[in-house]
This record gives structure tokens, C-alpha cells and sequence, in this order.
């Protein structure tokens, strides 16, 4: 996820061709108040109103009515009314609305925001203490969670966050512009894509691939392995092989036959649901990263955890991944973390829960790695990667 377009919001762009269905979405700033809120405390107390940030297009929807139904089933079970706003558009901008107020001891009237890991405004938060620990007596559920996101790096036991969505990235292709693109040598050195090709904008994502191709681990990243992963990405923007970096603004370009391949998110191939439209892992291996939700400092603890809780049901889980074609629900077509979603989600949409892009297979998930936590927070790395993005 960049600061350009966030994967979510090609859908929006690509409405006007028809590519896409898409749900409206008020985008909305957030706030501060003078002092944090008088319900974060440790009572088990729900409160009416549950306020969470989201990405846009990141929820199951009625297409019908726009409506959320996992949260209106949520709201009848609990009479928690959950104001959901869909005003994160990328993780530094966001981070850059709610710095302020948290570095203050406000509170940003949010109960929960979803943050990536792969960036590093996640782990920042945690850092600073800025986010609230889970109440994890309100999250039994917490059991559903998938293996691989039990002990993450910026929060190892988690202690204050769990998983929304995953994707992972790796390389799309046309294959009415392209034979098949399978490696990062096709992407950066075919002559035949000259001008053709874009890569992702996110530091972690780009070098994660380009590293694996390289032999290099992007677990653990050295100055050596950085240095050569960033050198093989600048010559191939010196020579014009690569068009540009993108956020998911590739996708509507990949979609139109504008660009033959790119870097890219599983995700937004699988919504794009285009024949001509493929998405591989990369034979050396693919970038994983996960959205995260977090409690800022003021929020709700009690009520944010019954909701967590609540998503961590399998039937839920998979009716939000999934949707339910017979009642005109669209899902969020992404990875879930929740064991037991994918059996939920064959009942309602087979199509959905058998996407090797949105429920992988233990082999599939093999293949992808998680970009160095360290490296996220190395300045000379940032800075380095910010002059090419933007020169």
C-alpha cells in the first residue's frame, strides 16, 4: 500500500469501464479530542457506538443496499452500532492525520484503524505506545488465528494487534500484450516489455521480489542484498524498462491492455475477474503482507475486542471473504486469517473459497515471504528508495 492509490481504490477508478462493481465510500478526516476517551478503561461494558477506520472496499457489502451485513449482524447481536468509515487511503497519510493528536494524549475518537506490515507506521504505533493492549478475555476466538500470524516481529505475542486481510505480491501479466511474465528477470530485462511494465512503489514489496530473485533473503536484509535488489530496480528505470511505480493504479491499466505486465497485489487480480488478467508468484518466491487491526491510544478496549472477537467466528469470517452470491453480497476477495473460513466460505461462493489467490494453499504460502521489520525503519534505506520513487 503506497501514498499514490491504494489498492482498494482502483475499483473505484475503474467503475466508469465497467471493470469493476463498486460501493460508494465517504472518506472522512480524522479527529481529535482535547482529552481520551472516558470508555477506554478496562470495564466490560460495551459501548453504544463502536468508530472504525477502515480501508475502502475492505468489507463484505450488500450490492444492493451498500449496506455491511456482517456488522448489522454484529450490531443485532450486540447493540453496538459500528460507524465504519472507509478513510484510510494509505498508511503514511493516515499516520500522518492521527500523529499529532496521539503524540498529545488524545484521543482520535477511533476504536480501531487497519495498518499494514509491511509498512512502518504498524510497528510505529506499537513503539510509541500508541496503541491499547487487546482484551484478550473478550477474544476466545483468538484460537481461529492461523499459525503463520501468531507471533509476528512488531508484536510478538500479540499483545495488540490481529490480522484483518492478507495478500501477497507478485507479477500480473496480459496475455494479449504478453507470453507469460513468471520472474523478475522477464519483468526487469525482456526487451519485448520495454515501456511496458510497472513496478510497485512500496519499498517492501519491491524488494522483497526482487530480492528472492536475486538469491538474497528479505527476512534479513544486509547492505549488500539491499544495494543490489535497489541497483537491479534503478537500471531497469534507466533504461525505460520500467514505465513507472505504481500504487494499485496498475490495475486499471493492466485491465484496458495499457500495460502488458507488473509488479502486483493478489487481491486486486482476483477482483479485477478478468480472463486475459494473470497472477503468478514469481519463480523465486513473492512478497506477504498482512493489515492489521489496532486499538489506538482512547479507543473502546472492551467493545474493539468483542469485535475482533466477533470477525474471528469461522461462519463470519467466511461470509466477509467470500460474500453470498444468492443475497447480491460481495466479499473482500483477500486472504483471510481466520482457520476455518475457507469450509464457511465453500458453502457460500465454491468460486471464491476454491481462488488459489484468495484462499492459498499451504504450497502457495511457501512461496511468499515477509519483508525485514528492521529494514522498514532503516533511514538510509527509506531515503534512498523515496529519491528513485519520486525522481
Amino acid at each position: 500500500m503506497t501514498d499514490v492509490l491504494t489498492r482498494r481504490d482502483l475499483l473505484r477508478r475503474a467503475a466508469a469501464s465497467g471493470a469493476f462493481l463498486t460501493v460508494p465510500g465517504v472518506l472522512a478526516a480524522c479527529g481529535g479530542s482535547s482529552s481520551k476517551s472516558s470508555s477506554s478503561g478496562s470495564d466490560h461494558t460495551l459501548a453504544k457506538t463502536l468508530h472504525f477506520s477502515n480501508w475502502p472496499l475492505y468489507i463484505d457489502t450488500n450490492n444492493k443496499t451498500h449496506s455491511h451485513p456482517s456488522l448489522q449482524d454484529f450490531q443485532k447481536k450486540t447493540g453496538v452500532h459500528v460507524q465504519y468509515t472507509e478513510d484510510i487511503n494509505d498508511n503514511a497519510s493516515f499516520f500522518g492525520k492521527i500523529q499529532g493528536p496521539l503524540s498529545r494524549g488524545q484521543s482520535i475518537d477511533r476504536d480501531i484503524v487497519v495498518l499494514t506490515d509491511n509498512d512502518r507506521y504498524l510497528a510505529l504505533m506499537i513503539k510509541k505506545g500508541w496503541a491499547e493492549k487487546l482484551d484478550k478475555s473478550a477474544i476466545p476466538n483468538i484460537k481461529n488465528l492461523v499459525a503463520v500470524q501468531r507471533h509476528p516481529g512488531f508484536d510478538p505475542n500479540r499483545e495488540y494487534s490481529l490480522p484483518w486481510q492478507s495478500g501477497m505480491s507478485g507479477i500480473a501479466y496480459n496475455d494479449n500484450l504478453s507470453d507469460p511474465v513468471l520472474s523478475v528477470d522477464d519483468l526487469l530485462e525482456n526487451p519485448k516489455l520495454k515501456g511496458k511494465v510497472t513496478c510497485l512503489n512500496s519499498m517492501g514489496d519491491a524488494l522483497t521480489i526482487v530480492m528472492l530473485a536475486n538469491g538474497d533473503d528479505p527476512t534479513k536484509v544486509t547492505d549488500k542484498g539491499f544495494n543490489a535488489a535497489f541497483d537491479r530496480i534503478k537500471k531497469a528505470v534507466d533504461s525505460k524498462q520500467i514505465r513507472q511505480f505504481t500504487g494499485n493504479d496498475y490495475a486499471p491499466l493492466l485491465a484496458k491492455g495499457d500495460l502488458a505486465a507488473a509488479m502486483s497485489w493478489s487481491g486486486d487480480i482476483a477482483q479485477i475477474g478478468n480472463k486475459h488478467i494473470h497472477w503468478n508468484i514469481p519463480k523465486d518466491g513473492g512478497a506477504l503482507w498482512t493489515d492489521n487491526m489496532l486499538i489506538p491510544k482512547g479507543g473502546n478496549v472492551y467493545t474493539a475486542s468483542v469485535y475482533m472477537n466477533y470477525v474471528y467466528q469461522p461462519s463470519v469470517a467466511g461470509l466477509m471473504e467470500a460474500g453470498d452470491p444468492k443475497k447480491n453480497i460481495t466479499g473482500i476477495y483477500y486472504i483471510p486469517p481466520v482457520i476455518g473460513s475457507k469450509q464457511a466460505a465453500l458453502k457460500l461462493n465454491p468460486s471464491v473459497a476454491n481462488n488459489q489467490l484468495i484462499f492459498p494453499s499451504a504450497a502457495t504460502l511457501a512461496k511468499v515471504h515477509l519483508f525485514d521489520s528492521a529494514a522498514l525503519n532503516n533511514q538510509k534505506y527509506l531515503q534512498q528508495w523515496q529519491n528513485l520513487i519520486s525522481g
